[in-house]
């Protein structure tokens, strides 16, 4: 960007100092991988240090002054007693029409994003400003805030005409080195692709296409491998556990972790591991990691969307990849929405043209949940639907439904989405999603992958994914984890017209729950404890509420079976999941009549261990294995056959005296 026009930026821009403080470093001290974390300027006062700013070196003698962006990595290597000013700050560009103007003639360039260091030619002038600002700040009243943002101005005006005089180059910040450097020093935190963004001042879209432009892949892409490439290290040079080295790299959940690691390695973390140490033994040499750099392995025929990065990973439908040209469209088609909505919108609760589908001509009016309700519009043939984000306007007869984790919920109501986020390969309903399009984990859909799709509704689970698909379709939000199974059901049934056949497929849950819960009384079962449990031989998670999964939803709230007391006492007070991670030494007080284990690939064989066998329940065979997969989602379909899972396996097992 040259100079000039940056200057009309700074005419057209709103600011606010965010903070300024002076820094004495002594000599030899050092400063390492510093985010800065709002665009700032750096003025030294006395001294002399080495700056380093993205990789870029700067010699700062007394006088020098230095601009970064946000989310620029600053070393300071001192040679001598060193002290600077150190002023943060933000701006944008305040006049809609200007910015508007700005976005069309140059969009990957984030206004006041450039960095440069020059030794000013009148440093007591800007030295001048930076002292009163310093003061100004510092009393912190009203009106010195207000003196502070004048001063700023002034400050800039001072610092424009040096900048002018002395034709200082200035040049961009590069958001892809900057993502590169994040991930490699945060891979262990949690990282979004609006997060990194937010973080380098740019758009979610125009990082990524720049990402992948320079790396070949997006930026959750790279994150993943870092994590993956760590995790390799950690299991071949460690004896650490699956559950600390998931959370050394950034997984909270080992399933996921083990999962997603299989999909880029081929197989479980378990089995690298043997397979690695096994051929160190052969060869009797120390164990070298050979394949710990990040690129060359990375499995093409997986991809992981742009905007999130873990919680739950699905199944493997495989995406085709689509052409250069097909994608350069999309994201043409992407910003000309985005800028449309932009020109046209109005309050939170005025529909956009064109908004969302419903699956069904039903012309009900009926609100059926505070969240979301529907009232059909039969002349224009849509329905509004009222959500938690206001009314939104869908189709009555949706024909290209997108759905993210609600899809048991849809399945149950009859509809088959064209596409949604991934699915356990064991969950209840993937055999009715079959040749559906897979979009991902449901945290991280890509935009321009949804819009390939032409959608005339999206159904979503979080804030995070409203925000990102909003303005590709309609888009409802549905909060699932605020709501009971019947609940949600009825809400995405408002969408589509089906109250009906919601409130059948309700009413049928009932009955069978009642069926099913004589047939345990007469056979004497009901009245029995039962546990859930989920682990191996270093530890064991116990279910202490009926919103964890593994069965509990089944077991404690639809059958109503109890736990041991230990374990109710908490049931009965618990409104959220919850568990608690026990020795094995301890584990056999939190085990009732019957158990049920949650298992997966790579979990532990406790076949061997003494404690574990000596369980009442486990030795006198009421051990009662559950697939992970099967019983990871809540929605009604899958809670319908978990319910027959249960019951048959309970009924199969010895009788508990």
């Amino acid at each position: 960007m040259q100079l000039d026009e940056q200057m009309k930026c700074w005419n057209h821009a709103a600011v606010k100092v965010l903070d300024i403080r002076r820094i004495v470093m002594e000599a030899g001290a050092q400063l390492s991988s510093y985010t800065l974390p709002a665009n700032g300027f750096i003025y030294t006062i006395r001294g002399s240090a080495v700056l380093q700013l993205d990789g870029q070196t700067y010699k700062a003698e007394r006088f020098y002054m230095l601009h970064g962006a946000k989310g620029s990595s600053l070393d300071i290597q001192t040679n001598e007693d060193f002290e600077y000013i150190l002023l943060y700050y933000r701006a944008f560009l305040a006049f809609p029409s200007y910015r508007k103007k700005w976005l069309l003639a140059q969009p990957e360039v984030a206004p006041f994003s450039l960095q440069y260091g020059f030794a000013p030619s009148s440093p007591l002038g800007l030295l001048r400003y930076l002292d009163e600002l310093e003061g100004a700040w510092i009393q912190s009243g009203s009106l010195d805030l207000l003196h502070t943002k004048s001063l700023f101005y002034q400050f800039i005006h001072e610092m424009m005409v040096q900048l002018a005089e002395q034709e200082i180059k200035t040049e961009l910040a590069d958001p892809v080195k900057q993502t590169l450097r994040y991930i490699q020093n945060h891979y262990r935190e949690q990282v979004t692709l609006d997060f990194l963004a937010e973080q380098f001042n740019y758009s979610s879209r125009h990082l990524s296409m720049q990402f992948k432009r320079q790396t070949g892949y997006s930026p959750i892409d790279y994150l993943i491998q870092t994590r993956i490439a760590k995790a390799r290290n950690l299991l071949v040079r460690s004896d650490a556990t699956l559950s600390e080295i998931a959370a050394e790299v950034g997984y909270s959940d080992v399933y996921y972790f083990s999962r997603i690691f299989k999909k880029h390695v081929g197989i479980s973390p378990i089995q690298y591991q043997r397979k690695i140490r096994e051929e160190a033994r052969a060869e009797d040499r120390p164990l070298v990691i050979s394949e710990s750099s990040i690129g060359r392995r990375w499995k093409s025929g997986y991809i992981d969307y742009e905007n999130h990065y873990q919680y739950i990973d699905g199944g493997s439908t495989p995406m085709k990849r689509r052409k250069t040209s097909s994608s350069m469209i999309m994201v043409a088609l992407l910003s000309i929405t985005m800028l449309l909505a932009a020109c046209s919108s109005g309050t939170a609760t005025t529909p956009a043209a064109g908004e969302g589908t419903g699956a069904s001509s039903n012309n009900s009016s009926t609100a059926v949940s505070s969240d979301t309700g529907s009232q059909t519009n039969k002349d224009n043939e849509t329905r509004t639907v009222s959500t938690v984000k206001g009314d939104v306007v869908v189709p009555a007869n949706p024909k290209r439904v997108v759905v993210l984790y609600l899809q048991g919920d849809v399945v149950a109501l009859g509809i088959k989405p064209i596409a949604t986020s991934e699915v356990f390969n064991g969950a209840a309903y993937k055999s009715e999603l079959e040749g559906v399009n897979s979009l991902g984990t449901w945290f991280e859909p890509n935009p321009e992958a949804v819009i390939d799709l032409d959608p005339d509704l999206i159904i979503v689970p979080s804030e995070e994914t409203y925000t990102l698909l909003k303005d590709i379709a309609p888009t409802v939000y549905i909060p699932y984890e605020k709501m009971t199974t019947e609940e949600r059901l009825q809400s995405i049934a408002s969408i589509f017209g089906k109250e009906q056949e919601a409130e059948t497929i309700i009413n049928n849950l009932n009955s069978k729950v009642e069926e099913s819960k004589q047939t345990l009384a007469d056979a004497g079962i009901l009245d029995k404890t039962v546990s859930i449990v989920e682990g191996g031989l270093k530890g064991m998670v116990v279910v202490e509420s009926k919103q964890y999964g593994r069965g509990s939803q089944a077991l404690y709230e639809y059958l109503g079976m109890k736990a041991p007391e230990v374990v109710q006492k908490k049931i009965d007070v618990v409104s959220e999941a919850g568990g608690s991670n026990l020795s094995m030494e301890v584990l056999p007080e939190y085990i009732g009549d019957y158990v049920f284990r949650s298992v997966y690939e790579g979990a532990d064989n406790l076949t061997d261990d003494p404690i574990w066998s000596s369980i009442p329940a486990v030795k006198e065979g009421r051990l009662i294995e559950i697939d992970f997969d099967f019983f990871y989602y809540s929605d009604i379909y899958s809670i319908n056959k978990q319910i027959d899972f249960v019951v048959e396996k309970l009924l199969a097992a010895p009788r508990a005296q």
